[in-house]
């Protein structure tokens, strides 16, 4: 997506097909259990997700998603911050929501480094696929931070 002939994105967006996110907002007393689970991810970079939701969020809005991808045993968990969420034509969800992720690091706020080593290791494994089985792909790119 450019803007005045600027490309934002600096991170390969890509599909995972069959995966799942479920997410929760940052409270002040955390509840226990997700806002919405098994949405479906529509994509992912190192710098966000996008995925459909019954629920519209705000944006601005503090985010935990924990993302289930086919034959992996173990989802794994990013936070973020909500920067969109858009009505979309569907019969069961209703949203896309786009989530920005916070930067990976230490910190209690930050995203666990391991984490994005995962994401780039599921970017080599799906970005290079294309339902034409060509094994070329022009996916789209995200920005993050470190």
């Amino acid at each position: 997506m450019a803007e005045s002939g600027y490309e934002r994105r600096s991170c390969i967006r890509f599909k995972i097909p069959g995966a799942t996110v479920d997410y929760q907002r940052k409270t002040i007393l955390p509840k226990p259990g997700f806002i919405e689970e098994f949405c479906p991810l529509v994509d992912i970079s190192r710098g966000g997700i996008r995925f459909l939701a019954q629920k519209p969020l705000k944006p601005e809005t503090e985010v935990s998603v924990k993302v289930s991808i086919p034959g992996e045993r173990i989802p794994f968990t990013m936070k973020g911050l909500v920067k969109w969420s858009a009505s979309t034509e569907g019969k069961t969800f209703n949203y896309q929501i786009g989530v920005k992720f916070h930067p990976y690091g230490d910190r209690k706020e930050e995203n666990l480094p391991q984490n994005m080593v995962k994401i780039m290791a599921l970017e080599q494994k799906y970005a290079e696929k294309t339902g034409d089985g060509s094994g070329a792909s022009s996916p789209e790119k995200d920005e993050f931070e470190i």
